[in-house]
This record gives structure tokens, C-alpha cells and sequence, in this order.
């Protein structure tokens, strides 16, 4: 929880920054003008999404190669037992890295992460 707070932090810094562009426009609020306009007009990208993405990836990639996260290993691969709770899933990490590769199956993604080139070319062409 440490790390998403930090994350937060960060983003909320970028977007008071970001909430400064249309001042320098000289655009007002009555003008309904988007941030991605603000940022297209100004020629900038968010690109704090992109490296999260990035490093979770890389992060998953790291802890399935490594015999010493074998017990973290155990808890992703395993499934837990009982009814699940009322209502909508919630996101997991693991499922946001399967939306972001496009790989459908865990097993596939977990096979994929041993072998380290492929897995570095599937991070390296993450959007």
C-alpha cells in the first residue's frame, strides 16, 4: 500500500501541474476545454500511467522467475475456496496485467514471464 500511496502522491502533484496549463493558455473555465486538449495543445503526454504499467509488469516478471518468491508464487497460482462476495469483482492486480498485455490466461502469462527476453518485448511494447 505504501508504494500505490506514493503513486498518488505523485499523480496528484502532476495534475495540479497539469491544471496550471490552461492559465498560461489564457484559457477560461467557461470554455469547456478537456485536459487531453489542454495537453495536446500544449505538446505534452501522461506518461506517469505508462511507467506504472511498466514496472508492474516488470515487477511480475521478476518475482515468477525467482526461487525466493516461491511462497508468492504459491498465492497468485492458487485458487481460494469458498462462495465469492456479493456483488461486482474487484480488480486485481494480477487481472490489470492481463488487460494490459492482452494475454487471456494466467498460465500463459506466468509461462511467458520465465523466459525473459519474450517477457522484456512484451513490456517494452506496453501503450
Amino acid at each position: 500500500m505504501i508504494f500505490m500511496s506514493i503513486i498518488f502522491e505523485v499523480y496528484s502533484k502532476l495534475n495540479c501541474f497539469i491544471f496550471s496549463f490552461p492559465f498560461l493558455l489564457k484559457i477560461s473555465c467557461t470554455q469547456k476545454v478537456t485536459n487531453e486538449e489542454v495537453l495536446r495543445r500544449v505538446g505534452c503526454q501522461r506518461e506517469l500511467w505508462k511507467t506504472v504499467k511498466k514496472k508492474k509488469v516488470a515487477y511480475l516478471g521478476h518475482v515468477l522467475r525467482h526461487d525466493r518468491y516461491r511462497k508468492l508464487q504459491l498465492i497468485m497460482m492458487g485458487k481460494v475456496s469458498g462462495k465469492r462476495r456479493i456483488g461486482r469483482k474487484r480488480k486485481s492486480w494480477l487481472r490489470n496485467i492481463r488487460e494490459w498485455t492482452g494475454i487471456a490466461s494466467a498460465t500463459q502469462l506466468f509461462s511467458l514471464a520465465r523466459e525473459k527476453e519474450n517477457y522484456r518485448k512484451l513490456t517494452a511494447n506496453l501503450h
